[in-house]
């Protein structure tokens, strides 16, 4: 059962708050700045009003989840520093001698409240509109970038994390003695997890066997080489992702990562106006759109777009000139002078200048042919790995069985564009452009200090409340300094 939200129930120790809490402290500029009752308005249907146990106010339940955010701590960590931490017993709105709820609880909350509910959009709707209310945000531009989180769990099958621990202690054996390559036990070639299981188990007996090397810091450390006791143990332990929304995508042409990508919009006062979080390998340009329309939609003049080279496609500077709003991003031949089939498939990866397949599997090489200097006869051909190609399940209509090569061109087209090439070089569009690193530095901000570097839950719903809580705090923290 729900009650509305109370106001502190004063005892004869709450004058301390004002002792011990100064006017300068980021809580209390928090509890002044924002009125939290939306919280109520958002989540009231998740509740009976008026039967069963006297449930926990849902602005308190978000107002942990909010200092679990701003302080990078876990759900047990908060709870237990709001027993002794008075900053934390203001914020919310809690007596000094009050207890505190059970960690559980939170776990509750994101699962039953907030579950259903488009917190992302919600929070930086409010904070946008409170930035307005307060006249922090006065430019039309919005910057525009995409930043990673990887996934908490391992992408890798039991025998490839197997046959990496034993790749990586037979390096560490060799750099001591090098005679012991002719020792080795022999290799397992067969993708068999049993078979693989057996090698390590019989590597790791011959290594501890001889006192010169068993006693090496690297070979005796637990942790940089564990074998498990059997099959079963082993696939526990080292299991294929649990995080089935998680995929791979890519830095550059040789870094990869795993986990989720987050698209930003920021207005130069660095305010963020939108977010939109995708699976790892998806491309930064098609979301523009999106970005574009939810900043609109939360009350952001749009007059120019400022981002990098994977913003300047075809159909981003269509839907842009339609509006009137220039984009600020250096022109790629790869997507925007580019005439390509299947454009709504394959996605470009500027980082890495390659296209990436429907599957995910980033191109290994590109060339280009046609003649020199002359664009409209000129092709950019990208190569894929047929192995991958063999066996990927969207193999059907995308690789014709044995062929040798699997490739994607790109006619170049040189006549296109003329009007956003004469545009990049007036000085609106260089001065603009100056802009563009502030964005990366949010991104910096949202994962060094408020942990959104790495994934706290599986799946792409929790990605988003993570998200919607870094956000949320750093639009708060913004609003506070630029007032």
């Amino acid at each position: 059962m729900l009650v509305q939200q109370q106001q502190i129930q004063f005892s004869e120790h709450s004058s301390l708050y004002d002792l011990i809490i100064p006017k300068d402290n980021l809580l209390r500029k928090i509890n002044e700045l924002i009125d939290f009752s939306f919280i109520t308005d958002e989540l009231i249907h998740t509740y009976c009003v008026n039967n069963g146990r006297m449930a926990e106010s849902p602005i308190r339940m978000f107002k942990y989840l909010l200092l679990k955010t701003i302080y990078t701590v876990s759900d047990v960590d908060v709870v237990d520093r709001s027993r002794f931490d008075m900053s934390f017993k203001y914020f919310l709105d809690m007596t000094p001698e009050a207890d505190v709820i059970n960690p559980s609880s939170l776990t509750k909350f994101r699962k039953l409240r907030l579950k259903d509910t488009d917190l992302l959009n919600l929070l930086i709707n409010k904070t946008v509109a409170l930035a307005i209310e307060k006249g922090v945000i006065r430019s039309k531009s919005i910057i525009v970038d995409a930043t990673h989180t990887l996934s908490r769990s391992n992408p890798f099958l039991a025998i490839d994390v197997l046959r990496e621990r034993s790749k990586q202690l037979r390096k560490v054996v060799y750099s001591f003695d090098e005679q012991w390559k002719e020792r080795m036990p022999e290799k397992n070639n067969e993708n068999d997890l049993e078979k693989e299981l057996a090698y390590s188990k019989e590597l790791e007996k011959r290594l501890e066997e001889d006192p010169s090397v068993s006693l090496i810091p690297a070979v005796k450390d637990p942790t940089r080489f564990k074998i498990k006791k059997d099959k079963e143990d082993t696939q526990e332990n080292l299991i294929l992702s649990k995080d089935t929304d998680a995929k791979t995508g890519h830095k550059s042409a040789e870094s990869s990562f795993f986990g989720y990508k987050t698209h930003l919009a920021m207005t130069e006062e660095r305010i963020i106006t939108a977010a939109v979080v995708t699976s790892g390998e998806k491309g930064d340009g098609p979301e523009l759109p999106k970005l574009l329309e939810i900043s609109q939609e939360n009350g952001i003049e749009v007059d120019t777009i400022i981002g990098d080279g994977a913003y300047s496609g075809k159909e981003n500077l269509k839907i842009t000139s339609e509006q009137n709003i220039k984009v600020v991003a250096r022109l790629n031949p790869s997507i925007t002078q580019g005439f390509r089939k299947d454009e709504d498939k394959f996605d470009y990866n500027k980082d890495a200048d390659r296209f990436v397949c429907p599957a995910g599997h980033m191109a290994i090489r590109k060339a280009r042919g046609g003649t020199k200097d002359i664009g409209e006869n000129q092709v950019d051909t990208y190569y894929f790995d047929v192995e991958k190609c063999k066996s990927c399940p969207l193999t059907e209509g995308c690789y014709k069985e044995g062929a040798k090569t699997k490739t994607y061109s790109v006619s170049i087209k040189s006549d296109l564009y003329q009007e956003q090439i004469s545009f990049q070089e007036t000085d609106y569009y260089k001065e603009k452009a100056k802009h563009r690193y502030k964005i990366e530095a949010k991104n910096s901000e949202l994962k060094n200090a408020h942990g959104f570097d790495r994934a706290i839950s599986y799946g792409i719903n929790n990605m988003q409340m993570q998200g919607a809580m870094a956000i949320f705090t750093v639009n708060l923290k913004r609003i506070i300094k630029l007032m």
